[in-house]
């Protein structure tokens, strides 16, 4: 396995594009309704992408081996969905999750990030999975720093949900990042501390646990590209793109509008 060691310059484009990619979300927030279609949402993050950050929509017309070309330029995945759900036309209802998941292209570089968004009035049992799913993200993403593994990253992740009821979703996994969409290393969301690859400085990559309200198991939809849980329970994902320090780690995808820290990693940063 070959991982990039991006370079000081490398990060400061990639801190670029992951910043615009964050702000295509805070971009869609207020639209974020009952009544608005995915297919709108598509129009105006594509619009906003293209004509207002000249940045290319990654995800319109990717095609990795095995699939057809994926026709829109953002994904956004609704309540039992738990990822690469395509934006068509029904209308979002109140009590309806969705996770948008945008990834810009600028000046080579890859930004890669998603938000769950709550439409309307939802359930107690949504909400708490959107804002614990939250958690188990950044609960793996503290954990990176030089000489770590990746195996704690997904230890992490996976004893905090589950401990929470909850399952975590192991056929998709995050990912590396770069001047490619999807790179090394390969970054599971479940796993045993002190296992895989040692994490150095320079090395970048997205962590987007998909987190589901039920059973762990999956299946494919008809549409060649939406993923859903078996169990028709509900799911929730949320994804930054990390640069790990010397120190450290650095999110390369937070915005003026990206949700609050939890509470464990503002009182770690101040400690």
């Amino acid at each position: 396995m070959t991982i990039a060691i991006k370079t000081a310059a490398d990060i400061d484009g990639m801190r670029i594009a992951g910043r615009l990619a964050a702000e295509v979300l805070d971009m869609l927030t207020p639209h974020m309704a009952p009544g608005v279609t995915t297919q709108a949402l598509d129009k105006l993050a594509h619009d906003y992408m293209v004509n207002v950050q000249q940045t290319i929509p990654a995800p319109l017309n990717y095609a990795p081996p095995g699939y057809a070309p994926y026709p829109k330029s953002i994904c956004t995945s609704i309540n039992h969905q738990i990822c690469h759900g395509i934006p068509n036309d029904r209308p979002l209802k109140s009590g309806d999750i969705v996770n948008i998941d945008i990834t810009v292209i600028k000046d080579g570089w890859h930004g890669d990030t998603s938000r769950m968004f709550i439409i309307g009035e939802a359930s107690i049992a949504a909400k708490r999975l959107c804002q614990l799913s939250y958690e188990a993200m950044w609960r793996g993403i503290v954990k990176v720093r030089p000489g770590a593994r990746l195996g704690d990253i997904g230890h992490s992740i996976q004893t905090f949900a589950e401990n929470n009821g909850f399952s975590v979703v192991r056929e998709f996994c995050g990912h590396g990042i770069g001047r490619k969409f999807h790179e090394e290393p390969q970054v599971l969301h479940y796993g045993k501390p002190g296992t895989l690859e040692v994490l150095m400085p320079g090395m970048v990559f997205t962590i987007e646990p998909m987190v589901n309200a039920g059973r762990r198991e999956i299946r494919e939809a008809g549409d060649g590209w939406t993923i859903v849980t078996k169990d028709r329970s509900l799911s929730a994902q949320w994804e930054h793109t990390v640069a790990v320090t010397d120190t450290g780690y650095e999110v390369l995808t937070l915005s003026a509008g990206s949700p609050a820290l939890p509470a464990f990693v503002r009182e770690s940063v101040t400690a």
